[in-house]
Parts: C-alpha cells; sequence; structure tokens
C-alpha cells in the first residue's frame, strides 16, 4: 500500500470508531497529561488506539508520534514517521461543537519538511482531506486550492487561545483591520478549510503548537498554494519534538502575506 493509502484507511477507522461520541459523557474522563502536554479524554484514547493497532496490523514499518501516546515504535527498522493528533479539538469534541479532526501525516526525516503523505478527516461530516508531496491537495478525492481571486469577504483565522498580553498587542494591526476574524479550536481542521479556499488568512503566532497539531495541515494546505512562513517570515520548518513550539503564518497568496508581515512588523 502507499503511505497515504495507509493513513486514509487509519483516519477512516477513526472516524467509525468515534464518530458517535462527540457531546457524549462517554468521550470525556481524565485519563492523565499526554504527551503533548493536555488532558487525554476517552476519545482521544480510542482514536489512537485505533490507529497504532491498525498500523500494527498491517505491519507498518514506522515510528508513532502521538499527540497522546508520545513516541511508539512500531517496527524495529522504521521507514519514517507518522505523526499523529488522533483527535486535534478535543475540548470540541467533548463538548459537542461540530468541529474536530483526526490529522496524520508521515515524513521520512525528522523535521516538518520532510513529512511527505498527509490526510485530515472531519470526525462530524466524514469529509476526507488529503495531500502527497508535489501531487496537490484533494477533498474526497477532488483538487482543492487556496482561495486566488479577490474574495467577497476577507477572513482570517485567528487564534487567540491562551495569548499572551504581549502578543496580543502584536496582532492588534491584523485585529483592528478585519471585520470578518474566525477561530474554530481545531487547527489541522482549520488548515484545511483554509486549502480549500474559506479562509484566506491564517495566523498562530503564540508559540503554543506542537507538530502534532501542524503536521498534517502544513503539507495539504502548502500542496494547495498556500504560503506559509514562521514568525521570522521564513518557509516554515520545524525538527520533531515535543519540546518545539510552532507559530505561523498561512497566507492565500504573496501579496496576503507582504501585507501581513508589514502590518505585525515582522522580518521581511
Amino acid at each position: 500500500m502507499k503511505k497515504i493509502e495507509v493513513l486514509e484507511e487509519a483516519a477512516k477507522r477513526v472516524y467509525n470508531n468515534v464518530k458517535h461520541l462527540p457531546g457524549t459523557k462517554e468521550s470525556a474522563g481524565d485519563f492523565g497529561i499526554g504527551a503533548g502536554g493536555d488532558i487525554s479524554r476517552r476519545i482521544d484514547i480510542l482514536a489512537e488506539k485505533t490507529v497504532l493497532d491498525y498500523l500494527k496490523e498491517i505491519n507498518f514499518s514506522c515510528i508513532v508520534l502521538g499527540e497522546e501516546c508520545g513516541r511508539v515504535e512500531i517496527s524495529e527498522n522504521p521507514q519514517g514517521f507518522v505523526i499523529m493528533d488522533a483527535v486535534d479539538g478535543s475540548t470540541n469534541a467533548v463538548r459537542g461543537i461540530p468541529f474536530s479532526c483526526c490529522s496524520l501525516a508521515f515524513a521520512t526525516g525528522e523535521k516538518l519538511s520532510s513529512v511527505t503523505d498527509a490526510v485530515i478527516i472531519d470526525l462530524y461530516s466524514g469529509d476526507l482531506y488529503s495531500a502527497s508531496k508535489g501531487l496537490g491537495a484533494l477533498m474526497n478525492g477532488r483538487r482543492i486550492t487556496v482561495h486566488k481571486e479577490k474574495p467577497l469577504y476577507f477572513v482570517v483565522g485567528l487564534d487567540l487561545s491562551g495569548i499572551s498580553l504581549d502578543s496580543l498587542q502584536k496582532l492588534a494591526p491584523i485585529i483592528s483591520a478585519s471585520n470578518h476574524i474566525r477561530h474554530f479550536g481545531a487547527v489541522a481542521l482549520e488548515l484545511a478549510i483554509f486549502a480549500r479556499g474559506l479562509v484566506d488568512l491564517f495566523v498562530d503566532l503564540r508559540e503554543k503548537l506542537r507538530i502534532t497539531d501542524v503536521a498534517a495541515g502544513y503539507l495539504i494546505a502548502s500542496e494547495a498554494g498556500g504560503i506559509i512562513v514562521d514568525r521570522n517570515s521564513k518557509p516554515l520548518d520545524s525538527e520533531f519534538g515535543y519540546d518545539k513550539k510552532i507559530s505561523f503564518i498561512a497566507a492565500a497568496s504573496q501579496e496576503i502575506l507582504d501585507e501581513t508581515i508589514e502590518k505585525l512588523n515582522l522580518p521581511s
């Protein structure tokens, strides 16, 4: 099987196993602090177990880097890494807010730039986003691209959860300039809807994201034509590791990116 096919099957199994849980008491529980630093909920544990069981079932040669489970070596001679956030948007899932996903990526090395395949599945609708490096991005098998025309409404995705006052003040020019700011609570799925052209700009400068949050969305958004840079205006990249924190700007065009960098007074 191709790597992308493995990721797609794993994601579909997660969807089938947990789609009845969002918004129920059964989805919650406290299973301690996961490797990513957040409380693991029952839906997180079940979703991760689904992926791990499948990878073991097919003897997939890899090391898994999971949001809850941490580093799991599936085989002695791995071909690469599966970067997994089996439920991105756990708070939404537990509360029943219809915006969460399973995010899976495959990488040949230990940096974000080595991600070659990615899948995100919406845990409410079952919509499946996918990308393989150099082959473009798909939603349910159909090609998607970021929004390239001048939009009727310029929509900005902006994550302010847990943001410091200093960082919030730096974002003031973006906040004051836009009447259409959105934040939905699951970065991977937000990058997926950016990739299909529903959002024009996505900014997260909190230095709180982990590799498990962004690996799949990064490739899908990039393959859809998005431009993704770090807070220094350099192409986004990061070594794998739970101590690495990521910030990024994803823009639908170079013009939007340049305007954003200027407003935020970032290095150009």
